[in-house]
């Protein structure tokens, strides 16, 4: 249930220099947190933290109200293994694009914290666990999507599409959907339109919230040869992107309202967190029209936005059944 990587910690490390010749040879192994915590970052818990926030909500609007503590806990856990399990994978794939980017040749295999081969089984073991543990202790079909979504990422994003089109995010992103799928299945058993409208609300969100990070970190990615979109177009051009998928975006979580049958409170929220969103989307498209620089751009204005945008909407979805039922 993963989404491409938004993690934005940069450390000052010489870009022309290899790691390992900064690293150095290690006078003594690494201590066991430095090898524990390795394994852990292999999995971006950063990440994972929103793909619950999609998750644990949808709960809510299945069940109408507070979904069952053992439940949740079991969906909780199962994705959040199955999510680290992805990005593990991804790790393994993508360790010569982080060892060539500043912003991820910190992580554990880029320092040699972790042998491939060795994240390679961390990440199929979690997997088979993740899929093990939904499906019997939640149900089969929120198993199924869970490896679905794991598959697609990395095959579908990391293999295929990551090095060769510019539309990389853009289908790529529809792995980190998967988690509103996941909840509502998780209550009910089977799927609905509700959860297919947040699924494309999640969709529509990525382009734009991802786009922003990569105008930050557009060298990073020209450096490891990864076509993202600001690396090949101009900000206008991408500014104008993010806009237009700003607007699809608001729209979508709009028809939550007369699908789901929301009360009044949902599409309050959605208005407002829209309304705001699109202010600041088109406040980068007018930076845009005046230069092309990161700094007059401030792109991460956006970026930070996004998040805030995505957290709140989605705890909208859970109180909206509390507070109008």
């Amino acid at each position: 249930m993963p989404v491409p990587d938004p993690e934005v910690r940069v450390t000052a490390v010489d870009p022309h220099v290899s790691l390992r010749t900064q690293e150095g040879a290690r006078a003594t192994p690494p201590r066991l947190r430095d090898v524990v915590m390795a394994y852990v970052g292999l999995t971006k818990p950063r990440i994972i933290e929103l793909l619950l926030l999609t998750t644990v909500p949808v709960m809510f609007l299945a069940q109408r109200g507070v979904p069952p503590l053992g439940l949740v806990v079991a969906t909780v856990v199962g994705g959040t293994l199955s999510a680290g399990s992805a990005n593990a994978l991804n790790c393994v794939y993508d360790a010569d694009i982080d060892e060539r980017m500043r912003r991820t040749r910190r992580r554990a295999l880029p320092r040699h914290l972790v042998s491939q081969r060795a994240a390679l089984v961390f990440g199929l073991m979690l997997g088979v666990v993740s899929t093990v543990m939904l499906g019997l202790l939640v149900n089969w079909l929120s198993a199924g999507l869970a490896l679905a979504a794991n598959v697609f990422y990395v095959v579908g994003y990391t293999m295929i599409l990551k090095r060769r089109t510019t539309q990389n995010i853009v289908w790529g992103g529809a792995a980190g959907c998967f988690p509103a799928l996941i909840g509502w299945t998780a209550v009910t058993g089977e799927l609905a339109w509700a959860p297919v409208v947040l699924f494309l609300v999640v969709f529509f969100w990525t382009p734009p919230h991802f786009w922003a990070l990569a105008i930050r970190y557009r060298e990073d990615y020209a450096a490891a040869e990864v076509p993202m979109l600001p690396v090949v177009a101009g900000a206008r051009t991408v500014a104008r992107q993010i806009t237009g998928y700003s607007y699809v975006m608001v729209a979508t979580s709009l028809l939550l309202w007369p699908v789901a049958g929301t009360g009044w409170f949902y599409p309050t929220v959605a208005v407002v967190l829209g309304a705001a969103f699109l202010v600041e989307s088109h406040l980068l498209l007018r930076r845009a029209a005046v230069s092309d620089d990161v700094v007059d751009l401030k792109p991460m204005r956006l970026f930070h936005w996004s998040n805030m945008y995505l957290s709140l909407l989605f705890v909208g979805v859970a109180l909206d059944p509390l507070l109008t039922r």
